[in-house]
């Protein structure tokens, strides 16, 4: 099967992005819980369906005409919820050529201030962040007994149209939260679509730190928005 068939478990707001960004080069089926959301989805060129933690049969179908796989679910106490509803239909494929995953760089917990990488340990303190290391060695797993690639995006902040500090400005919810020596990295939507696209393009595998280099403040980060409004 020479031509592309996307489906993003959980098209939100990164999954839309990825839409958006090449909606012309491949048939992008994605996920949501809302009914709702069905619209907002075929805006931007993905084919909606309901996943509300079960496999129902309309993606079923879907799977079995898949080639690359996104998933961009959060992990469950009960363990990944689309692992758990359709492990089996999922190992079984036919047309599955690789696999993205999309975790956090929240896992890689406290490093004392230190740089992180892709091969630095995972740390994992909040209950969410141990989860989603969890998660993502489930993922890594079912690569390995498929023989397909597995892509782990660890995200940082997630920014982008509707979603920074201009935004919060201007409807008053924008705070400076002051704790020192804490800093954050980022990421714009538009980044996240584009090493997705780029990842599936040529099948890679592997851990990818998506994110800037460029470690800040919070509260800069609100001032220079509003030094910009």
């Amino acid at each position: 099967m020479s031509e592309k068939q996307f489906l993003v478990f959980g098209a939100g707001y990164s999954g839309k992005a990825f839409a958006r960004a090449n909606r012309d080069a491949a048939t992008i089926y994605g996920t949501t819980r809302s009914l709702e959301k069905f619209a907002a989805l075929s805006q931007v060129g993905i084919a909606p369906m309901r996943f509300d933690g079960a496999l129902t049969a309309e993606i079923g179908e879907a799977l079995k005409t898949t080639t690359h796989l996104i998933v961009s679910v959060a992990p469950e106490e009960a363990g990944d919820p689309v692992l758990g509803a359709a492990r089996e239909a999922i190992a079984a494929m036919p047309a599955l050529q690789w696999i993205a995953y999309l975790s956090t760089v929240g896992v890689y917990g406290d490093h004392g201030g230190g740089w992180v990488d892709e091969r630095a340990e995972c740390r994992p303190v909040s209950k969410r962040s141990v989860m989603r290391v969890a998660a993502e060695q489930a993922w890594l797993r079912l690569g390995e007994e498929t023989g397909r690639p597995v892509a782990i995006l660890r995200l940082s902040g997630i920014y982008g149209p509707g979603r920074n500090a201009l935004v919060n400005l201007a409807d008053g919810t924008a705070r400076r939260l002051v704790k020192p020596g804490q800093v954050f990295n980022r990421i714009h939507c538009d980044d996240i679509a584009g090493a997705l696209w780029h990842l599936a393009g040529k099948n890679l595998g592997g851990i990818f730190n998506v994110t800037d280099d460029e470690p800040a403040p919070p509260q800069d980060v609100v001032a220079y928005a509003a030094g910009l409004m």
